[in-house]
């Protein structure tokens, strides 16, 4: 991380079936070595998935921002270094990095299932995660445990 200045906030332009920023984000996390239209093919295919299992009159795209509502975090620890001793001070979570990480869990956990192709695991961990529970929720929740049991050191946040 460089101190010198902020990094620059590079603008996502939307992906082209729903208009979205979070899709283009996701199929950027689905992305391996560069092969953006088999990532674009297993997101749509995930979230086609998703619409036809989960009942409901919302949009693909609306339950998709409800299941990672549920794996967003909204605390996390950081080490700080205070008088030669290492503390894990829970910090609030900046919405941006919430985004990030959820989408980053979500991933590991559909990669780590068992389904026969990854679409397939994709929106078998969604709906896991619209209905709070699957190894993406499971890591949000050990993540703000960790911070509840470290509630002591808050005061060292700056």
């Amino acid at each position: 991380m460089s101190r010198r200045r902020k990094a620059l906030h590079r603008s996502i332009l939307p992906d082209p079936r729903y208009k979205s920023t979070l899709v283009t984000e996701l199929v950027g996390v689905v992305l391996k070595e560069g092969k953006k239209t088999i990532a674009e093919r297993i997101v749509y295919t995930a979230l086609d998935e998703l619409n036809k299992k989960m009942e409901g009159s919302e949009s693909a795209l609306e339950k998709f921002e409800k299941c990672l509502e549920n794996i967003k975090p909204r605390l996390e620890v950081k080490t700080r270094r205070v008088g030669g001793a290492n503390y894990q001070v829970p910090m609030e979570v900046a919405p941006d990095r919430a985004k990030a990480l959820a989408l980053r869990w979500l991933l590991d956990a559909a990669r780590k299932r068992s389904e026969s192709n990854m679409a397939t695991r994709l929106a078998a961990e969604l709906l896991a995660a619209k209905n709070s529970e699957g190894n993406a929720v499971r890591k949000k929740n050990e993540t703000h445990k960790m911070a509840e049991a470290n509630k002591a050191f808050a005061h060292f946040r700056w």
